[in-house]
């Protein structure tokens, strides 16, 4: 069945929010997301912040949704490296890089949403992002365990992590992008018996 489309009032009072909230995370940051201060700034109840939102870290995915959609296009239909028509080692390459310059470019969001709650990191994005590494490995690789090799690759894209690791300047996003690469040398390479 076909989801209702959303009514105009609906999707003008989800625009002011959206914008009340992004103006809020750019001016004093994401600790200074109270649902009351965007009510107030979008013009609109707290209520009707809580039942589309839920909570700040529902808040804070919505505010994460435009840029997840435009990534998620880019290496699902996007041109290659990222997009298809690249070899499968040079696509997880391009993909790898660029969800480090993602995450990065919207860092304290991403660590709000995935602290949220123990699990919060799984699930709808992380899945996709997962599947689609599985089905590159299993490419590069086929008798590799792609399964596992997914989430190994993904592990160090936690943005709990990579913000502990960027901001105790400990890892800058290239000296991790250089990392991976070392994790990728051995995908693809011929094994001696």
């Amino acid at each position: 069945m076909d989801a209702k489309p959303e009514r105009a009032d609906a999707a003008r009072n989800r625009a002011k929010i959206l914008a009340a909230a992004g103006e809020i995370v750019a001016a004093r940051g994401v600790e200074a997301l109270a649902m009351a201060d965007v009510a107030t700034a979008a013009g609109v109840g707290v209520g009707t912040l809580y039942r589309r939102f839920g909570d700040r870290s529902g808040l804070a995915y919505a505010l994460i949704d435009e840029r997840e959609r435009q990534f998620q296009a880019a290496f699902i239909e996007g041109p290659p490296p990222l997009g298809p028509g690249a070899p499968g080692l040079a696509r997880i390459r391009a993909f790898l890089h660029a969800l480090v310059d993602r995450t990065a470019a919207q860092l304290d969001l991403l660590v709000m949403a995935e602290t949220a709650t123990p699990l919060a990191r799984f699930g709808g994005a992380y899945d996709l992002y997962h599947s689609h590494l599985v089905m590159l490995i299993a490419q590069v690789e086929p008798g590799a365990d792609a399964f596992c090799l997914a989430d190994a690759l993904l592990a160090p894209l936690a943005a709990p992590l990579l913000a502990h690791r960027l901001r105790a300047g400990e890892a800058t996003a290239d000296r991790i992008k250089t990392a991976l690469d070392s994790l990728l040398t051995g995908l693809g390479a011929e094994r001696s018996p």
